[in-house]
């Protein structure tokens, strides 16, 4: 498939989305990376988005709530391009039901070439890199292109 390069702005749009026994990790994370988060435009389902509002002090756009369809929305606004960074505290041990829903997520940001981070080290790693920053130019599916190749 043919690729197109695309900017990312120097202020990031982050999603934020914990379940919720992760929920205490990710507040913690924004805590100690709250002077990172500055300048960003955050986002995030709607609990924890108000769990991050009222500890920090700080401006989320709450969605709705992630088992209400919160995740989709963030999964959706992905492929509309309005998020760059998706930090996401997914529980490994959390029960089958919820698999479905970290899969669309991950896919999602897969196809469209968002960095993720699904662990506090990881995040660590995102949220402290200069691309954090600054622009950055990157590479995404052109999927007009390959649409129009096909007679759509």
């Amino acid at each position: 498939m043919e690729q197109k390069t695309t900017l990312m702005p120097a202020a990031k749009r982050v999603a934020l989305i914990a379940h919720d026994n992760r929920k205490d990790l990710l507040l913690d994370w924004c805590q100690t990376h709250l002077q990172h988060l500055h300048g960003h435009t955050l986002f995030a389902t709607g609990t924890t988005g108000r769990v991050l509002e009222k500890a920090l002090g700080i401006s989320v756009n709450k969605l709705i709530s992630g088992p209400l369809g919160g995740d989709q929305q963030i999964g959706a606004m992905v492929t509309e391009r309005q998020i760059d960074v998706m930090i996401f505290f997914w529980d490994p041990f959390e029960p089958m039901p919820h698999d479905p829903d970290v899969k669309a997520l991950l896919r999602v940001a897969a196809v469209w070439n968002i960095p993720v981070a699904c662990s506090r080290a990881s995040a660590d790693f995102l949220i402290t890199s200069p691309f954090m920053q600054q622009e950055y130019e990157y590479q995404i599916p052109d999927y007009d292109a390959y649409l129009a190749s096909r007679g759509f």
